[in-house]
C-alpha cells in the first residue's frame, strides 16, 4: 500500500455540510483500499491542530459550499503549506460566485443566459418590479454564492415572485435572476491532473420525475433522478458541450476537477448555467458516472486526483 498519509476534509457550517460527509465517507473508503494512511477531519477549531499533528502528505478538501468551496480554505492549506486536491482560491472563489463566474465566461464567449443581480439588501418590490421588466416572470431566482440548488426557485410557470426572492435573499450575498429556459438538462465533468492535458468526460443527461427538476432532493435521494449516458442529443451537440465544460474549466483556472451543469433546448441550443469545483462524490453522484464512463472505478478517480494534489505539492 501507498504509504502517503492522506488527510480528508468534510463537514463544516455549510448548508451542506450533511452532503460533504456523505461525500467524504465514499472518498475515505475508496482510498483505504488503495493507501495505508487515510484519515477523516471535521472542518472545525480544532481542525489546523489536527492537519498538523497527522502530518499529512496531502489535503482532499471533500466539502461543498461556503466556506469550503470558495476559496476560504484552499487558502487556509496554503498558508499551512499543504498540497491540496482541487482548484486553488482564484478559481474556487470566481466559480462560487454566479455573477463572476458568468463575467469571465462571457468573456470567452461562452453561451449563457442574460441575467440580473440584485444587492443584499435590495428591497423584494424593486427587485420583482426590475426583474418583470427584463423577463416577465418565467424566471429562475437563485442566490449568488450557493451549490446544490439551495435557495434555487425556478418560476416555470409564471407567477409571483415575491416569495422565491425572499428564499433567495435569506441566504446572503444577493441574488441572480435568468430567464427560464425549457430544456433538458446536461452535465460534464472535466479531469485536469497535474502535468497532463484536461479531458472531458462523456456528457450525461439528468432525468427527474415528471413535473420536477433536479433540485436537492433529487440529486441527493437514491431512486429520484436518472443518469443517461450519453445525453440525448446529436453527436455535434455532445462535442459542443464537452468543448464548453474544457473552456469553462480552463477559464476559471480549476484544477484536477470540475463539472459544468447546462440546459440544452429541443433545438439544440446550449445555455452554460455554472461550474462546480467541488463536484459531489455521493451513491448518487453525477462525476464518478462521467468518470466510470471512460472506465475509471471510483477508486482509481479518487487515486489519480491524489496523486495529482501529490504531484503538484504546495502552492502559495
Amino acid at each position: 500500500m501507498n504509504a502517503s498519509r492522506i488527510a480528508i476534509i468534510a463537514g463544516g457550517r455549510s448548508m451542506e455540510a450533511a452532503v460533504s460527509r456523505s461525500s467524504a465517507a465514499e472518498v475515505t473508503k475508496a482510498l483505504k483500499s488503495k493507501y495505508q494512511h487515510v484519515e477523516q477531519f471535521e472542518l472545525d477549531a480544532s481542525l489546523t491542530q489536527a492537519l498538523l499533528a497527522y502530518r499529512a502528505d496531502v489535503v482532499f478538501p471533500v466539502l461543498h459550499g461556503p466556506p469550503g468551496e470558495d476559496g476560504t480554505v484552499q487558502g487556509y492549506l496554503e498558508i499551512l503549506g499543504l498540497p491540496y486536491v482541487g482548484s486553488g482560491v482564484h478559481a474556487s472563489a470566481s466559480a462560487m460566485d454566479k455573477s463572476l463566474a458568468k463575467a469571465i465566461f462571457h468573456r470567452v464567449g461562452l453561451p449563457m443566459c442574460p441575467d440580473r443581480v440584485f444587492a443584499p439588501g435590495t428591497p423584494i418590490a424593486d427587485a420583482c418590479r426590475e426583474t418583470l421588466a427584463a423577463f416577465g416572470d418565467r424566471v429562475v431566482v437563485k442566490p449568488l454564492r450557493q451549490g446544490s440548488a439551495i435557495g434555487v426557485t425556478p418560476v416555470m410557470n409564471g407567477g409571483d415572485l415575491t416569495h422565491p426572492f425572499e428564499t433567495a435573499f435569506a441566504l446572503g450575498d444577493g441574488v441572480l435572476v435568468e430567464p427560464f429556459v425549457l430544456g433538458i438538462e446536461v452535465t460534464v465533468g472535466v479531469l485536469d491532473l497535474h502535468g497532463h492535458s484536461p479531458r472531458a468526460f462523456p456528457t450525461i443527461e439528468v432525468r427527474t420525475p415528471r413535473g420536477s427538476w433536479y433540485d436537492y432532493t433529487h440529486r441527493y435521494t437514491v431512486g429520484q433522478s436518472e443518469h443517461v449516458i450519453p445525453a440525448g442529443v446529436s453527436a455535434a451537440c455532445q462535442n459542443r458541450l464537452q468543448e464548453i465544460a474544457l473552456a469553462a474549466h480552463k477559464a476559471l483556472g480549476c484544477a484536477d476537477l470540475s463539472r459544468a451543469d447546462f440546459i440544452v433546448t429541443d433545438a439544440e441550443k446550449i445555455v452554460l448555467l455554472e461550474v462546480n469545483t467541488l463536484p459531489g462524490m455521493t451513491p448518487t453522484s453525477l462525476y464518478p458516472d462521467g468518470a466510470r464512463a471512460i472506465g475509471l472505478t471510483f477508486a482509481e478517480l479518487m487515486d489519480a486526483l491524489v496523486r495529482s494534489g501529490l504531484a503538484r505539492g504546495a502552492r502559495s
